[in-house]
């Protein structure tokens, strides 16, 4: 029997496998950000930053495993076609998330001159996710194509999701520490950022040249007026970012100051925006121009039973996530392993 229609349930998953993403990226982006920023010449600033994404690492990942499981339970047709086209840097993606694996745990493990090593792997590991995750977003935006104009732009989104990372991950670190740790952070919110304000500028303005639906959506009346407020959001964000980073610089003690949530909150919206700004841009497809969501979902029957599943796994994953996070709030203690 079934309670509710395809595209109903098309609808459903598509949301939730967007979801599942957009969180990812928020909370999986800021500690593969603090990897790509780690200090490399300051072993306490190392260990102070590997403290603050110690308990939600591996749970943030949750995330991503929840995204490609409804994409492939979901829209098994649209996993198939978009893995075939994503797979080398997918691949390289997973290398890059098990080299941080390996690294979190190996540099606890080895004599103290060895743990500069595994530093290095933690490093170079949270870099090749995080670009390989930026590569793929381009090459998504640029309908799967691999060619010369399509693989020079999905590097400039590699290097540009990476700072968007390195941004967040600066953010979340300002937030977690304290002392010159801090500060060295909200100066790398600041380099960051400009890369990050112009990789999303330049995404925006490239996207609907190379995709005549997405110019006809955002440049056709009355909803591209309603369109225009998140862009215009996501820019505001940047320049608030850029107040309180401004502020917080002329503050001789910044630990005696209030809002350090305030920068990590500012990247998080700028990340919802620019999903947003994806979703409306590609609705209803989910292969670009190619496969819509009700041409990719699975028999009725399947999403059906589907959706009672994720009524229940999902729930729990939130809660634990939300438990995680007010379990270990406030600023992180010195890293110790047990």
């Amino acid at each position: 029997m079934n309670w509710l229609s395809l595209e109903t349930l098309a609808l459903i998953f598509a949301g939730l496998t967007a979801f599942a993403i957009l969180l990812y990226a928020m909370l999986d982006g800021y500690d593969l950000g603090v990897g790509v920023t780690l200090n490399m010449k300051n072993e306490a600033w190392r260990d102070n930053a590997i403290a603050s994404i110690g308990p939600f690492w591996d749970a943030n990942e949750t995330w991503l495993v929840l995204a490609v499981g409804l994409l492939l339970v979901a829209f098994p047709a649209a996993h198939s076609e978009i893995l075939k086209s994503l797979y080398l840097p997918a691949a390289a993606m997973l290398v890059g998330l098990i080299l941080r694996g390996v690294a979190f745990d190996f540099r606890a493990k080895v004599k103290p001159k060895r743990k500069i090593i595994w530093d290095r792997t933690f490093k170079a590991g949270s870099f090749i996710a995080a670009f390989s995750q930026g590569f793929m977003l381009g090459l998504y935006v640029m309908g799967l194509d691999y060619t010369w104009v399509s693989t020079m732009f999905s590097i400039f989104s590699g290097i540009c999701v990476t700072a968007a990372y390195a941004l967040i991950g600066s953010a979340w670190l300002f937030l977690k520490t304290s002392g010159e740790l801090q500060r060295h952070a909200l100066a790398q919110c600041k380099k960051m950022g400009v890369i990050a304000f112009s990789g999303i500028l330049g995404v925006s303005l490239i996207n609907p040249l190379v995709n005549v639906n997405v110019y006809q959506i955002w440049t056709q009346p009355p909803f591209a007026y309603f369109y225009a407020i998140i862009p215009l959001l996501c820019f505001g964000m940047f320049l608030l970012g850029y107040t309180v980073i401004k502020h917080f610089e002329k503050c001789v003690n910044i630990d005696e100051e209030k809002g350090h949530w305030l920068p990590f909150l500012i990247c998080c919206v700028i990340f919802i925006t620019c999903f947003i700004g994806l979703a409306v841009s590609f609705y209803p497809f989910v292969v670009p121009n190619q496969m819509t969501i009700f041409d990719a979902a699975s028999a009725p029957e399947s999403l059906n039973i589907i959706f009672i599943g994720a009524c229940l796994v999902i729930p729990i994953i939130a809660c634990y996530t939300v438990f995680c996070y007010f379990v270990f709030r406030g600023k992180a203690d010195s890293l110790q392993y047990y």
